[in-house]
């Protein structure tokens, strides 16, 4: 079977990039219910609810588990893999956003007192703990009924 073939024919990958697809959608759906604005922006952007990085290695781990069984090395493989980036979702990165906002604020105090670059830094880049729940969540869903 030739290597496009193959890549096509994956099912685990196609459920986890669907798992993807859908958490992004709902971001949009949700800014659009709550903000009252469509911002398709949301759909490629990082951060918000649901977390997409959550639902997409959730629903790989589970789709391994659920094809190479839950007792497999690989099924380990991916459930390792998708503690680390839902942690670093929930951990790392939104402490960055943090620090962004900081900067932020200081940047906009600087602007109203002398002429300093209006650029601001990206502060929506992590996650709420309960944001990657609510992805893991949705990837299990995903993979559960893709299964």
């Amino acid at each position: 079977m030739n290597s496009w073939k193959q890549l096509f024919s994956n099912n685990i990958l196609w459920i986890s990039i669907l798992a993807w697809f859908i958490a992004q959608s709902l971001k949009v759906i949700i800014t659009l219910i709550t903000v009252r604005k469509l911002d398709i922006k949301r759909f490629v952007g990082s951060g918000g609810m649901p977390s997409s990085h959550s639902a997409f290695v959730v629903s790989l781990a589970v789709s391994i588990g659920e094809t190479q069984g839950y007792n497999s090395p690989m099924f380990a493989l991916a459930a390792t893999f998708a503690m680390i980036v839902m942690y670093d979702a929930a951990g790392v990165r939104r402490a960055a956003g943090k620090q962004a906002a900081v900067l932020n604020d200081i940047l906009a105090q600087l602007q109203s007192k002398r002429g300093v670059s209006d650029k601001k830094l990206k502060e929506l880049i992590g996650h709420t703990p309960i944001e990657v729940i609510i992805g893991a969540l949705l990837g299990i869903l995903i993979a559960k009924l893709a299964f």
